[in-house]
């Protein structure tokens, strides 16, 4: 029995390591699929109600780039496979080949490039706070002994380490799975700040039972550029997919999708998003 449990397992290896050497574009015309990994609870980037099929600003660039893939293939039909990812297996998932593209709210960074490769940049925010309202914080130096949340794994937790660091600020961290149990930590007064990227507080706060007993920190304590992960050494997707972002940038278009999911909450895209958008259109 043990013996046949480490063949089973073995095998999955190999599968795995297959997957993931393979083309993409030739693994997607091979299968008829396109596999999108998605967050269950990033909102409004992508999220999944019970039941549900995935949705948000990122599963909608997704889905962008799946027809472009599925227009570079030639072929009629494709099918489009959701497997939900948490922040701790997003990037492996990516990297095995279990998913084609990861489309959440994930930072791009270079240490992270050594796992996976990004699109070109897709959203700008930074990290910020979200506190209950009357709580005496306004910045980070007002978490001094206090208890904040935030998604282990995440650049956020790293640049919050950090900037505790470099104040001399003695704060107890509580790390949490992710946005929605950070969240519940806030709410139920186990933690004083919920820390995370502010386009993402934002959400939280507005879908909340009760918004008007959070209040969210101005301060911004990091830059964090999004991008779609992908696995690396594989140029030819990334170039389909980069083609799809630059003409949604170029044609204007993606200022319809900003506003499906920020328009009612988040205003104008800022004049950094704009930017982005302006030099991320890049022409055929």
């Amino acid at each position: 029995m043990k013996q046949a449990a480490l063949i089973a397992v073995a095998l999955a290896l190999v599968s795995g390591a297959a997957l993931a050497a393979q083309p993409t574009l030739d693994k997607i015309k091979n299968s008829g699929e396109i596999v999108i990994g998605h967050r269950e609870e990033a909102r409004p980037f992508s999220f999944a109600e019970s039941g549900q099929t995935p949705t948000g600003y990122s599963v909608d660039l997704c889905l962008r780039i799946a027809e472009a893939v599925k227009a570079e293939l030639g072929i009629a039909d494709l099918a489009v496979r959701y497997v939900p990812v948490t922040a701790e297996t997003r990037f492996a998932k990516v990297a095995d080949g279990s998913i084609d593209l990861e489309c959440g709210n994930s930072t791009m960074t270079l240490s992270r490039m050594k796992q996976v490769d990004f699109t070109n940049m897709i959203f700008i925010t930074g990290a910020s706070l979200l506190v209950r309202e009357g709580e005496p914080i306004d910045a980070i130096s007002g978490l001094a002994g206090k208890k904040v949340a935030v998604v282990e794994g995440t650049t956020t937790q790293q640049e919050l380490a950090a900037r505790l660091k470099s104040g001399l600020i003695q704060t107890t961290v509580v790390p949490v799975k992710d946005h929605a149990d950070g969240l519940k930590a806030l709410l139920e007064k186990t933690v004083d700040a919920y820390a995370g990227d502010q386009i993402v507080l934002i959400g939280l706060a507005r879908n909340a039972p009760d918004p008007g007993k959070l209040a969210l920190v101005k301060e911004l304590f990091s830059y964090e550029p999004y991008g779609i992960a992908l696995r690396r050494n594989d140029a030819d997707f990334r170039l389909v997919a980069n083609r799809a972002l630059a003409q949604l940038y170029r044609s204007g278009e993606v200022t319809g999708v900003y506003n499906r999911w920020f328009g009612d909450w988040g205003g104008q895209p800022s004049r950094l998003l704009v930017a982005m958008f302006a030099l991320n259109g890049i022409p055929e």
